[in-house]
């Protein structure tokens, strides 16, 4: 038996294409929804979701954990609404399903799962994005979420493997989306530093505005071959390269401002 969760807010675009990948192999689907201004609430609960309503927060993995927390069939799949199960892993799931149903003993604990990440147009395969492993798949009770960062993995208790499949995941259609994310996760990054109590001198700014930037982007570009990504592995490793002066000048506007 398996339930899906979900988190989502304004994902009116992406819902419908997420739950109808798994319909077919979910005996129920839980969605945690941060108050939508759109209609994702109502597309969910067409698509016989069982929907609960909460705030927004800025750290979506409160979120995501609340979801989690609601599963209760024995085998879970956290998926983000922009994310699809490609076929070879619902066949896994399915597997797996069939296991547990059996009372077949079960010695892992959850699963990696590869995924594709689909970057304004393609597919990236370089630069660190393939194959890009999450927990997503786990034995309810056994996984959950620290939801300190937005980047987290869950935290299991007991052993972990490989699952069969991909989660095709469409964070990032356009450049437009993927700017709104970055100012997301920019701001996120700006509060923990705050939050930290980073102090300002020489030294951080040098780190966060000069040498941080450039060891990212040669190693999301040179080291890890986001070259061979076209000019969207170049625009990615750019715009990966600047969330650091980004997330340090924001933490700044904020210090000053208090």
């Amino acid at each position: 038996m398996l339930s899906v969760v979900l988190a989502t807010y304004n994902e009116e675009k992406n819902i419908a294409k997420c739950l109808e990948s798994i319909k077919d192999i979910a005996d129920e689907i839980i969605v945690v929804d941060g108050s939508s201004s759109d209609k994702t609430k109502e597309i969910a609960e067409i698509l016989e979701a069982k929907v609960f309503t909460t705030s927004n927060k800025q750290n979506f993995h409160i979120n995501k954990q609340m979801a989690m927390d609601k599963a209760t069939k024995q085998l879970v799949l956290q998926l983000d609404a922009d994310e699809l199960v490609d076929e070879e892993l619902k066949d896994f799931i399915k597997k797996i399903n069939f296991a547990i149903e059996k009372n077949k003993k079960i010695e892992v604990a959850a699963w990696w799962i590869r995924r594709k990440n689909f970057f304004c147009g393609r597919f990236l395969s370089k630069g660190g994005q393939y194959p890009d492993p999450v927990i997503r798949l786990y034995i309810n009770g056994k996984a959950g979420l620290p939801a300190k960062d937005v980047h987290e993995q869950m935290k299991v208790n007991g052993e972990t493997a490989y699952a069969e499949g991909h989660l095709l995941h469409y964070s990032n259609p356009t450049f437009a989306d993927y700017l709104r994310k970055f100012q997301t996760y920019t701001s996120f990054k700006a509060q923990q530093l705050f939050e930290e109590n980073l102090s300002v001198n020489p030294i951080t700014f040098s780190d966060h505005v000069i040498f941080k930037p450039i060891k990212t982007f040669f190693l999301i570009y040179l080291r890890h071959k986001g070259f061979v990504d076209s000019w969207q592995g170049l625009v990615f490793a750019i715009f990966s390269a600047l969330h650091h002066p980004v997330a340090y000048l924001k933490f700044l506007e904020t210090k000053y401002a208090n």
